[in-house]
């Protein structure tokens, strides 16, 4: 079974305002990206998938909102293939609500964070509610870590390391952090490491080869593998590109005596039951 943890739904342009689109140029390196959201084209893309987690995304302050109504609707229509996520951005007035609305009234079965396209650090105190809410739930949530291409997203507020504090207080939720908080992977590796219950996503990763290479020898070193989930981030890349770059990464150091990434924990890594993981199998 592959399991694709990370794939967006939204409609492009209408749920972002013009800032975030002029900066969304830069999000590969100034190659063109399209992020509309088709269900054809993502399935077209993604041959190999079973079930894919989706989720939509709240963070006012760089200009993307997507009502959680949304996401349902689009997981209702495709329900054989997808399991969706509520949003929240914590910044907002009523988001106490809109997290017990999306779970309990829309049936999403876990949470969306845009930790540093809101604003706000995770173990802030005051987002206790929501990871008691999970705790209780048994809600898996899943937070953007690592970089960004909008200018008034804090760095600060995405690295890797505050969701160590949170796991700390929180040892029962189910955590992700996305794209292996590159590029503060050995953060995100040290985190992983030390908590049971804290995984990290290798989605839109695969096209920056050479340091997704250095990455996940990080990883191998650190006898990690098993806490990487499969993830894509459709639209940025697909499913089929992703798998295709992993099982590539060898290639970049033929003919020279770098060391090799096991074949076989790659493998391991794009076939993981990750609903299983997370608690979402069914």
């Amino acid at each position: 079974m592959i399991v694709d943890v990370h794939s967006h739904t939204w409609q492009y342009p209408a749920h972002f305002n013009d800032d975030f689109q002029q900066q969304a140029r830069r999000a590969r390196a100034g190659a063109d990206v399209d992020l509309t959201v088709r269900y054809e084209e993502y399935i077209a893309g993604a041959t190999q998938v079973d079930r894919t987690i989706v989720f939509g995304g709240k963070a006012r302050l760089s200009g993307l909102w997507v009502d959680d109504q949304y996401v349902a609707e689009y997981v209702t229509a495709h329900p054989e293939k997808l399991i969706g996520f509520l949003s929240l951005d914590p910044t907002q007035d009523g988001w106490q609500q809109e997290m017990r609305d999306g779970h309990q009234k829309l049936g999403l079965r876990g949470i969306k964070l845009l930790s540093m396209y809101a604003g706000f650090q995770p173990d802030d105190e005051r987002l206790d509610p929501l990871w008691s809410y999970a705790t209780q739930h048994s809600l898996p949530v899943l937070l953007h870590t690592g970089t960004t291409f909008v200018a008034q997203a804090p760095l600060e507020c995405t690295l890797p390391r505050h969701l160590d504090r949170v796991a700390i207080r929180f040892p029962e939720v189910k955590i992700i952090m996305a794209h292996l908080g590159h590029p503060y992977e050995p953060e995100c590796v040290a985190v992983v490491r030390k908590h049971p219950n804290v995984y990290t996503d290798i989605s839109a990763l695969h096209y920056r080869p050479f340091q997704l290479y250095h990455s996940l020898m990080l990883v191998q070193e650190y006898g990690v593998w098993g806490k990487l989930l499969f993830g894509s981030d459709y639209p940025f890349t697909t499913v089929d590109a992703s798998i295709d770059g992993l099982r590539k990464l060898n290639e970049q150091v033929e003919g020279t005596s770098l060391p090799r990434l096991q074949v076989d924990e790659i493998e391991a890594l794009i076939q993981r039951d990750s609903l299983g993981i997370l608690g979402l199998g069914g």
